[in-house]
């Protein structure tokens, strides 16, 4: 097959979305298929033999953090010299509606997936929260002419479909079991990330650092237990803010890690900790069950689909200190804490890569067949 992915981001972009795309392009290229990709130019002409054509972006001045491409004609020109047999918009807010428009003028079959819960978003920042409605109309006339529109959690499916979206599937999540693997474990790194306290019991965070992450509401949790040290892994926008929040604590800010200085930071630390109740999935829980961490984090509807509280985690509830203490006694408990870790590992096991990017494929499959149907009525 011949197949366009249209992104909102990619390399040398780090977060979940990238990582999925990635995993799937390694696929589909191994399997023989063809592959272009199309996002914001930040530099990246190739993947591993993929194409990548960058569409000139933009920084917004209140988000610095990342920059985003528009809507560009572009997009349209380069998918009509491409003849795909498949358009994947990939969370299409800006630069992928263009691939949505694309898809209909061109009569391409087209697979939507939503990855960025932004509806859920806006409950963070109040000055936008009355603009829910309306974000909700543009996404749902996003997704409206997609052949499959691809959600990443049973929980997201249940949203969107409440919403109106149709044709909706879930697509697999996956994790990488040997770049995650407690083998990495590593006392340099533990000594870094514990801020040279590695006798305490070491909680990691790893992930963009925004507002609606509630990172800062684990201050608390550390003002009550000075035995335990935080590691904060990633940036972004609250970073500055977050810093001063946790001034005098000890908590260690790195920035971003990559490849095997990340595998350590996971593997060296002794629970990964998600305060975060916005993701649609959150592929880092899986990444720090696969590196043999508990993972300690709290109660919304995708943590839930991965987190079985007592079994390989431990569940809170938002904003409750107390249950977030009771969660974290766990690590407290040697015997307990090993059956968890353990069983946080075997359920890593269960995902792999491979296995989610043949049934992205086989969607991919799904919506030219069914394209097909609906273009021959």
């Amino acid at each position: 097959m011949k197949i366009a992915i249209v992104t909102e981001t990619f390399l040398p972009s780090t977060d979940g979305i990238v990582t999925r795309l990635k995993k799937a392009i390694d696929h589909f290229l191994h399997a023989g298929h063809e592959v272009l990709v199309i996002a914001p130019d930040l530099g990246v002409s190739d993947y591993k033999g993929a194409k990548v054509i960058g569409v000139k972006p933009v920084t917004f001045p209140f988000y610095r953090y990342r920059k985003w491409g528009f809507p560009s004609r572009k997009v349209y020109r380069e998918l009509e010299k491409f003849k795909p047999d498949v358009v994947h918009a990939v969370n299409p807010l800006l630069l992928a509606t263009s691939a949505v428009t694309a898809a209909q003028k061109l009569e391409v079959p087209l697979v939507s997936s939503y990855h960025t819960h932004l509806p859920k978003y806006l409950d963070f920042y109040s000055v936008y929260k009355p603009l829910k409605p309306l974000l909700w109309w543009y996404i749902r006339r996003q997704h409206k002419n997609a052949d499959v529109n691809l959600v990443t959690s049973r929980s997201m499916y249940e949203t969107l479909d409440r919403e109106g979206v149709e044709r909706l599937a879930i697509i697999p999540r996956g994790v990488d079991i040997e770049k995650r693997h407690p083998k990495f474990r590593d006392e340099e790194m533990r000594d870094r990330l514990t801020g040279g306290r590695p006798e305490n019991k070491l909680l990691v965070f790893i992930g963009r650092l925004a507002i609606e992450k509630e990172i800062h509401k684990l201050l608390p949790m550390l003002e009550q237990r000075s035995d335990i040290s935080l590691a904060i892994i990633g940036d972004g926008p609250a970073r500055k803010g977050l810093e001063k929040t946790f001034e005098g604590t000890g908590t260690v800010f790195t920035g971003f890690l990559h490849g095997e200085e990340l595998s350590k930071a996971y593997a060296s630390s002794d629970a990964f900790i998600f305060p975060s109740i916005s993701e649609t999935l959150g592929l880092v829980i899986l990444e720090g069950m696969a590196s043999g961490l508990p993972i300690i984090a709290a109660k919304s509807g995708p943590t839930m689909e991965q987190v079985t509280h007592g079994k390989n985690g431990m569940l809170f509830e938002s904003g409750d200190l107390d249950s977030l203490l009771a969660a974290v006694e766990m690590i407290d408990d040697k015997e307990n804490y090993e059956r968890i870790r353990v069983e946080a590992r075997e359920e890593a096991l269960k995902y792999s890569w491979d296995n989610a990017s043949k049934r992205l494929l086989d969607y991919y499959k799904g919506a030219r067949d069914r394209h097909s149907v609906g273009r021959s009525d």
